[in-house]
């Protein structure tokens, strides 16, 4: 674990080394930014999509939260936060390419899966929100009635991604741009114990290794 301390003197690094030695980049990206890719991400500390995917400053357009979920498309009351970052990355920015980026090990998964204690200090938010990967979590109990709640969770971390698939399809700006061929999405699974990366095929309707 990183010491408090450890981040200012990791600025100190970044500045004097990264920053100072990719000043072209920077004085770039200064006049504003055009990312292709817009990355679903979990805000588990292990998966940055940056450091997976080995990207600049500039490349990548990237929402995380719990899980990596996308809520279904709706309109009025409430904060949308992950709405409101679809909507900027599509419409404003003009993404090519969405990235849903699940990962092994996910601590909200594991929370939908074996529940949260009523009584305790997480839950109020929680809870609500990763039931929106609550089909995910349907359709494994009904296809994998035996597993445990670890095989279960593993799971329910790959539908859990498809869930979100699913519901980005309900946005009107991304399903018209998808049908023009103007957008395209994508569903991978980073596994933090071996360093692999699934990725899903729609036509086999299954993950496989990327590369």
């Amino acid at each position: 674990m990183t010491d408090f301390n450890e981040l200012i003197t990791g600025y100190r690094r970044f500045h004097d080394n990264y920053f100072a030695n990719d000043g072209l980049l920077f004085a770039e990206l200064a006049h504003g930014q055009k990312p292709s890719t817009l990355v679903i991400a979990c805000s588990d500390s292990r998966a940055d999509p940056a450091i997976v995917m080995d990207c600049k400053p500039g490349d990548l357009f990237v929402v995380r939260n719990v899980a990596n979920l996308v809520p279904p498309y709706e309109v009025g009351g409430g904060y949308h936060g992950v709405s409101a970052a679809l909507e900027f990355g599509v419409c404003a920015l003009e993404v090519q390419h969405i990235i849903v980026l699940g990962h092994r090990q996910c601590g909200g998964i594991k929370a939908l899966v074996e529940g949260l204690p009523d009584d305790g200090e997480i839950g109020e938010f929680v809870k609500p929100w990763v039931n929106i990967a609550r089909r995910a979590s349907e359709r494994v109990d009904v296809d994998h009635p035996n597993f445990s709640n670890e095989e279960k969770a593993c799971a329910c971390e790959l539908g859990g991604v498809l869930v979100s698939l699913e519901n980005l399809a309900t946005f009107p700006f991304i399903k018209s741009r998808v049908e023009q061929g103007k957008l395209k999405l994508h569903g991978w699974y980073f596994d933090i114990i071996s360093g692999e990366m699934l990725s899903y095929n729609p036509d086999t309707l299954k993950f496989s290794t990327l590369v």
